[in-house]
């Protein structure tokens, strides 16, 4: 089984959904701070240039423009703020006082003093062009002098730039540290996991003593594995008391059915002439042979269900298993008059039962053989390509519908045209069996004519 990558693990995903919620609310929050932040940074630049409107029209009034002019001069100065700004002119907006040349065409539009406008201004300071932008607001005086007062904004500005950076920097961390944290928190996970895979493939491979581990962290996974731990217990003992039962009742019903099979053959060799007699110990012989064969084919297939140990499975050479199956089937293909011939490449090693595998290599032939008419022909092939270690047996004789193929795998099935021959639709199932404990596939096609099995294993490592 291959590794899951750990991006797609869910812990991975659960981890980045909680920074993208984590990461929302800081942006949330940044954002609030912001508006908030900015709006009381207007509302004091807002109060501070009514204080100076107010400030200097009380100077005006008490003083007279002489000294308002003197106060514009200071305060736009070198010795005053330079954030501020200031302008005094006369009715017909030429400057008299201030640090603007002359009055902005902006203010020149705004009917009254209620407005509120934004100047766009280039410092004589700054060589590099830099445009500010200045929050002012206009002043009519007594006898028609007309008074700005604002202040630049870069304060704002900067103050954005800085939440902005702030920001960004915040949320590549929490992203950074989000994807570190759940490659870590996944990894662990993932260790679990493949932990709990592993053992689960080695007890379905047949290796009920297998256990999951427990680290006694008392987490979800303790739990499951305590669980399933209990619950393999129970399984185990089960499957103990059912094998001991199996094989208890194997020798019971083995032991008579072979005494059976004895006498019968001894009555056969000491019997008389008599064809009547011959005829009756035959056919109950053949039963038995049939009894006993439909045994063995239980207890093989209740072997393959049962999965075999890790010390079973062996390196086996399949071709070398078909051509032992064949040489065996050779004689009653040749008495029946069926061409039985062998392709096999050499060698072709995979990891298996070599019991169990015979038994099923075996099984194809009989098969193929019994349904092939006289004058037919059975293929085997073993062919080693890239994608594994393929064994084939083709037939010409009847084959299988294709709507049959997938229930001639089940035990004791057997379809209507061969209910009258030999055999208790167990081949088949056993073949079906040894397939999946070897994690093999089966295959059941067409011939043309004919039958044909593919059984694909994985190579030997």
């Amino acid at each position: 089984m291959s590794r899951p990558s750990v991006f797609l693990t869910s812990a991975f995903r659960l981890t980045l959904f909680y920074v993208a919620l984590f990461c929302i609310s800081v942006l949330l929050l940044l954002a609030f701070i912001y508006w908030s932040t900015v709006g009381v940074i207007e509302r004091q630049t807002e109060q501070t240039i009514q204080s100076e409107i107010r400030g200097l029209a009380e100077q005006y009034r008490l003083q007279g423009l002489p000294r308002l002019l003197a106060i514009v001069r200071e305060r736009s100065g070198p010795s005053g703020d330079p954030n501020n700004v200031y302008l005094l002119a006369r009715p017909d907006m030429t400057p008299l006082a201030g640090n603007l040349d002359a009055w902005p065409r902006q203010a020149a539009r705004e009917a009254g003093d209620a407005e509120w406008i934004d100047i766009s201004l280039g410092r004589d300071s700054e060589s590099d062009g830099t445009v500010h932008v200045v929050r002012a607001r206009t002043f009519t005086l007594t006898g028609g002098f007309r008074l700005l007062v604002g202040r630049d904004t870069r304060q704002r500005l900067a103050f954005r730039q800085t939440v902005i950076q702030a920001l960004g920097w915040s949320v590549a961390g929490m992203v950074l540290l989000g994807v570190v944290g759940g490659l870590l928190i996944s990894r662990g996970m993932l260790t679990r996991v493949d932990g709990i895979a592993r053992t689960a493939n080695q007890i379905v491979s047949g290796d009920l003593s297998r256990r999951l581990e427990v680290r006694g962290s008392g987490d979800e996974f303790d739990r499951l594995a305590t669980s399933l731990n209990e619950m393999l217990e129970r399984i185990d003992r089960l499957m103990t008391g059912m094998r001991l039962a199996t094989d208890s009742l194997a020798h019971d019903l083995r032991g008579p059915l072979t005494r059976l099979k004895s006498r019968i053959e001894l009555a056969l060799r000491e019997a008389g002439t008599g064809e009547g007699d011959r005829a009756v110990l035959e056919g109950i012989l053949n039963d038995a042979d049939a009894a006993l064969a439909m045994f063995d084919s239980l207890l093989s297939i209740a072997l393959a269900e049962g999965g075999a140990r890790a010390g079973e499975m062996k390196r086996v050479d399949l071709s070398a298993l078909a051509r032992d199956g064949a040489e065996l089937y050779e004689p009653v293909a040749e008495e029946k008059g069926v061409t039985l011939t062998v392709a096999a490449a050499e060698p072709t090693p995979i990891m298996g039962h070599a019991q169990l595998l015979s038994q099923a290599v075996a099984n194809l032939l009989d098969n193929a053989v019994k349904y092939t008419p006289p004058g037919g022909t059975v293929r085997m092939e073993v062919t080693d390509g890239s994608d594994g270690v393929r064994l084939s047996v083709g037939d010409s004789g009847p084959g299988i519908p294709a709507a049959d193929r997938e229930k001639v795998l089940e035990r004791f099935v057997r379809l209507d045209a061969s209910r009258g021959g030999p055999g208790a639709g167990l081949g088949l199932s056993l073949v079906a069996s040894v397939v999946r404990l070897h994690g093999a596939a089966l295959d059941l096609r067409d011939n043309q004519p004919g039958l044909r099995v593919d059984l694909s294993f994985r190579p030997a490592a």
